[in-house]
C-alpha cells in the first residue's frame, strides 16, 4: 500500500480488507446510506465489490483493476462504488451471493454486483480481468455495457432486478412432501457415499474442501446405524487431509481447500473457522476410534491457533493470507537446497524423502511438504520432529503472510467449542483455560450495555450488530464449555443468548431464523440461510442448540422450535440433502433416544472421566453440587436429584425415565456402555 497516493473514504474503516483498498484511485464508499443517497442524487448505478482480506483473487482483481487509473476513471464517472468486507457484513454478502448463484450457477469472491440506487441487483459475477480475455468479458467491457443500458434501456434493468429479488425470496416455501425425516437422513448419507472419493478421501473431485460437518454427520450416522462405511469415509478423509499439502507440516494448521483431488496443492490461506471445525472432527474421530494420531492432529491445530492466531486479550484472529511478497504460497514452499542448508545433507535427504521434496518440485518448481507417498515409521518420529522444529525456526525469518486480525464473534464461538471439547477429550487444562478466556473476552468486549451481542472487534473497537451465526456459534461454544467445566454461568449465558436469538431472529409467521436481526439494517430481502457451506448455517447450529438446551432445561418449546425448522426446510433437504449435513446432524439428534446423565455431589471426577472416554453424541450431562447451586435456578428439576449417603451419585435418564441412582463406579461404567 503506497501512502504517496491520496486516501479514499475507506481510510476511516476498521476492516483490514477495506483498509487494503484505502489508497485505490477508485473513490470507494463503505456500505452505508451515504453511498446510496449519492447514487440517487447523481442518478448512477452502484458498483458493489465484496471480498475479504486473505482472498487471493481479490488481491489479483485489485492489482489489475482497482489500482488501475483507466478502470477508476470509468467507475468514478459512471458509478458509485462500494467496498464490503464479507466477514464484517455477511448479511450483505449472503443476499448478493444468492443473486450471483441464481444468475450464474456459481459464486465466490471477489463478488461483483451492479445494482440500482435502491439496492436492487441487475448483474452479478465474481472475478473479472480488466480487459476481455479468452472469451471472458473484462471489467471495462461490463462497465461500459451496463452504463449504456442504464442510460438507454433502464426499464429492462429494473425489471430484471425485480425478477431476481422475487426468485431469491421464494426459496423457503414449506410443502407437504411425503418423505420422512428418516428417509431424508438416509438420503444425505447415500449422497455422500455416492460422492465419496475412495482413493483420496473427501467428497467430489476438485477443488476439494474439508467441510468438517460432513464428517460430524457421518460419525453420528455410524453411531446410530453401525454402517461400517460411514466410519471408513470419515477415517479415509481425515487421514488423507492430514497427509496432504493442505496441512502445514512445518507450522501446523489447515489451509482453506485443495486445488487438486489428492489434497496436495492448497489454496494457502488459513481460516480460523476451518481449523476450529477440523479440530472437532479429529477429536470426535479420536474418541470413537481411540486412534492416537487423531488426537495428535488436534493438539497440533491447537498449537498453531494458540501460537499464531490469538490476541493478547484472548480473542482469536480471523485468517492468514495465501500470499506473501505478492506470491501465493511463497511462505510455505521449499527447495531441497534450502532444506540442506538448514538441516545438513544427511538429515535433509531423509526428511526430503518422507515429505516428497525433490529437485523437480511438486508446485511451480518448488515443494509443498506432504506425506501422500510415505508414512513416517514410529522410530523416526523423534528425528522428524527435531528437523521440523529447525525448519520452523528458519521459516519464521521469511516475510509472513498478512494476518487479518479482526476478531469475529461467530468464528470465535467455533473456537470456544473446539477448545472446550479438546480440553475434556484430551484432558488438557490449557485448552479449557483458553476457551474460558475467549468467552470472557467476548462478554466483556462484544456485548453492548443493553445485552446486544456485536459481531466484530478490532483495534479496540467493537461494532456491527451480531448476526444469527454469531449467536448460534457462541451458544454452541457455551454449551460445550458447560459440559466441560460444569460451571452454571455458561449454561446461564447460553440460555439468555438463546432467548435473545429468538426475540431478534425468529420468524413468528413461518418459523426459522432470519440471517440478520429485527433491529438491524433492513435490506432488499431478509433471508434465512440453511445451506451448510464452509461453515454450518446459523439455522442448522441453532436447531441442534435448541434440542440440547431442551434436554438440559426441560424447556420443551425449544424442541418444538427445532421440529418446526425440520418441517420448514424439508423441501430444501429433499432437493439436495448432502448440502445440509449439519442440519441432518440436528435431525439425527432429534431421532435418537433422549439421554441425560446427572451427576450429584463431590468427588465425581471418576464418573466424569467415564462419561468422556467414549463418543456419545446423543447424550447430555450435568453436574449438581453445593458449588453449583445456581444450576437449580436454570434447571428447577435438578434439585430433586440427591447424593446417596453423601457419596458421588449418578442418575441416568432415558426417554424421560430415570434409572435407580448409581454410586458404584463399575456399575456406572457398565450402565454407560449401554448408552
Amino acid at each position: 500500500m503506497s501512502t504517496n497516493k491520496k486516501a479514499n473514504r475507506l481510510i476511516h474503516e476498521k476492516s483490514p480488507y477495506l483498509l487494503q483498498h484505502a489508497y485505490n484511485p477508485v473513490q470507494w464508499y463503505p456500505w452505508g446510506q451515504k453511498a446510496f443517497d449519492k447514487a440517487k442524487q447523481e442518478d448512477k448505478p452502484v458498483f458493489l465489490s465484496i471480498g475479504y482480506s486473505t482472498c487471493h483473487w481479490c488481491h489479483v482483481m485489485e492489482r489489475e483493476s482497482f489500482e488501475d487509473e483507466e478502470v477508476a476513471r470509468v467507475l468514478n464517472e459512471h458509478y458509485i462504488s462500494i467496498k464490503v468486507d464479507r466477514e464484517e457484513r455477511p448479511d450483505v454478502d449472503n443476499i448478493y451471493m444468492s443473486v450471483c448463484q441464481a444468475l450464474t450457477g456459481h459464486g465466490g469472491w471477489p463478488l461483483t454486483v451492479l445494482m440500482t440506487p435502491d439496492k436492487k441487483p441487475f448483474f452479478a459475477g465474481t472475478y473479472f480481468p480488466k480487459t476481455d480475455r479468452m472469451g471472458m468479458n473484462g471489467l471495462l467491457t461490463i462497465l461500459e455495457n451496463a452504463h449504456n443500458l442504464w442510460v438507454n434501456k433502464r426499464y429492462s434493468l429494473v425489471k430484471s432486478s425485480e425478477h431476481i429479488i422475487k426468485a431469491i425470496n421464494s426459496q423457503y416455501e414449506e410443502e407437504d412432501i411425503g418423505e420422512t425425516f428418516e428417509d431424508i437422513i438416509y438420503e444425505g448419507y447415500a449422497q455422500l457415499k455416492d460422492d465419496f472419493d475412495s482413493i483420496y478421501g473427501g467428497f467430489g473431485s476438485r477443488p476439494k474442501f474439508p467441510t468438517p460437518h460432513n464428517l460430524f454427520f457421518l460419525l453420528r450416522y455410524w453411531h446410530k446405524t453401525r454402517d461400517e462405511y460411514a466410519l471408513e469415509m470419515v477415517e479415509k478423509t481425515l487421514d488423507s487431509m492430514y497427509r496432504g499439502g493442505i496441512y502445514d507440516h512445518i507450522g501446523f494448521g489447515f489451509s482453506r481447500y485443495s486445488t487438486d483431488s489428492k489434497w496436495l496443492v492448497p489454496h494457502f490461506e488459513k481460516m480460523l473457522y476451518d481449523n476450529a471445525l477440523l479440530s472437532i472432527a479429529y477429536l470426535e474421530a479420536y474418541q470413537e476410534t481411540k486412534n492416537k494420531k487423531y488426537a495428535h492432529v488436534a493438539h497440533e491445530i491447537f498449537t498453531y491457533v494458540l501460537r499464531d492466531m490469538t490476541s493478547s486479550e484472548g480473542g482469536f484472529y480471523s485468517a492468514e493470507d495465501a500470499d506473501s511478497e505478492g506470491v501465493e504460497g511463497k511462505f510455505y514452499i521449499w527447495s531441497p537446497d534450502e532444506i540442506i542448508n538448514v538441516l545438513g545433507k544427511e538429515d535433509a535427504e531423509k526428511f526430503c524423502k518422507y515429505y516428497d521434496i525433490t529437485a523437480k518440485g511438486n508446485f511451480e518448481g518448488l515443494n509443498i511438504p506432504n506425506l501422500i507417498k510415505y508414512t513416517i515409521p514410529d522410530e523416526e518420529m523423534e528425528f522428524i520432529e527435531s528437523c521440523r522444529k529447525r525448519l520452523f525456526e528458519h521459516r519464521k525469518k521469511r516475510v509472513h503472510p498478512h494476518k487479518d486480525d479482526k476478531i469475529l464473534t461467530s468464528w470465535n464461538g467455533l473456537m470456544i467449542s473446539a477448545l472446550a471439547i479438546g480440553g475434556r477429550v484430551l484432558g488438557c487444562e490449557k485448552y479449557i483455560e483458553a476457551s474460558e478466556k475467549t468467552a470472557s473476552f467476548i462478554f466483556s468486549k462484544l456485548v453492548r450495555d443493553d445485552g446486544r451481542l456485536l459481531a466484530r472487534y478490532r483495534d479496540g473497537d467493537a461494532g456491527i450488530l451480531a448476526y444469527v451465526d454469531d449467536y448460534a456459534f457462541l451458544i454452541w461454544g457455551l454449551i460445550e464449555l458447560y459440559e466441560t467445566t460444569y460451571k452454571p454461568i455458561y449454561l446461564k449465558r447460553a440460555i439468555k443468548l438463546n432467548d435473545d436469538l429468538l426475540k431478534l431472529f425468529w420468524d413468528n409467521e413461518s418459523g426459522g431464523l432470519f440471517f440478520y436481526g429485527s433491529d438491524g439494517e433492513q435490506l432488499i430481502t431478509r433471508p434465512k440461510e440453511i445451506y451448510d457451506g464452509a461453515t454450518p448455517s446459523g439455522n442448522s447450529v441453532s436447531a441442534l442448540n435448541f434440542l440440547r438446551l431442551a434436554r438440559f432445561t426441560g424447556q420443551h418449546h425449544l424442541e418444538e422450535k427445532a421440529h418446526s425448522m425440520f418441517k420448514l426446510f424439508k423441501t430444501n433437504l429433499i432437493r439436495f440433502a448432502r448440502g445440509y449435513t449439519f442440519f441432518l446432524t440436528a435431525m439425527l439428534f432429534s431421532q435418537a433416544k433422549s439421554r441425560e446423565v446427572i451427576l450429584v455431589g463431590k468427588d465425581t471426577k471418576k464418573m466424569i472421566d467415564i462419561i468422556r472416554e467414549e463418543f456419545r453424541p446423543f447424550n447430555v450431562s450435568m453436574h449438581y453440587s453445593e458449588e453449583s447451586k445456581e444450576l437449580g435456578e436454570l434447571v428447577p428439576f435438578i434439585e430433586n436429584y440427591k447424593a446417596v449417603e453423601g457419596r458421588p451419585t449418578a442418575y441416568i435418564c432415558e426417554n424421560f425415565s430415570c434409572q435407580a441412582p448409581i454410586t458404584d463406579f463399575t456399575d456406572f461404567k457398565e450402565a454407560m456402555s449401554k448408552m
